[in-house]
């Protein structure tokens, strides 16, 4: 993946050409694709502790993911929520998802994060260090299962 570049940034440094790259993949992939009926935009985008992760590859904004902070842990000791991962449908199967995720445990690491994962993808989460809890359940109609990621102590 040499022809990429992984870019993070807080709400207040996106540029608006940044911004609706990545707000139209997420569309495209949630809204079009998998027909989620949810709200896309929650304003959680814009709080000032929200970090955005994306890869630009070829042109185009080909992965994104955001990392939030919740003040009150859904789980255990986990304020970090890991949310939004995406892939662009020409870019799927070549580690994009693995490469914002392992830069997310570069950069947050030392604290416990968590995300929703969609069931199908579950692996790939795991080959990042994530680790399922509870039972499935739908969100958005879709099969998800909760993943939990322990702080390092490094």
């Amino acid at each position: 993946m040499p022809d990429h570049a992984l870019i993070a940034k807080p709400w207040s440094e996106l540029s608006v050409e940044e911004l609706y790259a990545f707000v139209k993949l997420r569309t495209d992939v949630f809204l079009v694709e998998q027909k989620v009926d949810e709200a896309e935009l929650d304003w959680r985008d814009a709080e000032p502790t929200t970090l955005h992760y994306w890869i630009e590859r070829d042109g185009v904004t080909a992965a994104y993911l955001r990392v939030l902070e919740d003040a009150e842990p859904e789980h255990a000791d986990a304020r970090r929520l890991i949310g939004r991962v995406v892939v662009h449908p020409d870019h799927r199967g070549v580690g994009l998802a693995l490469a914002l995720l392992e830069r997310v445990v570069a950069d947050w690491g030392r604290e416990a994060l968590l995300l929703h994962s969609q069931s199908y993808i579950a692996p790939l989460y795991a080959r990042a260090g994530f680790e399922a809890f509870g039972g499935e359940y739908l969100e958005a109609g879709i099969p998800h299962i909760s993943m939990y990621r322990a702080g390092r102590a490094d």
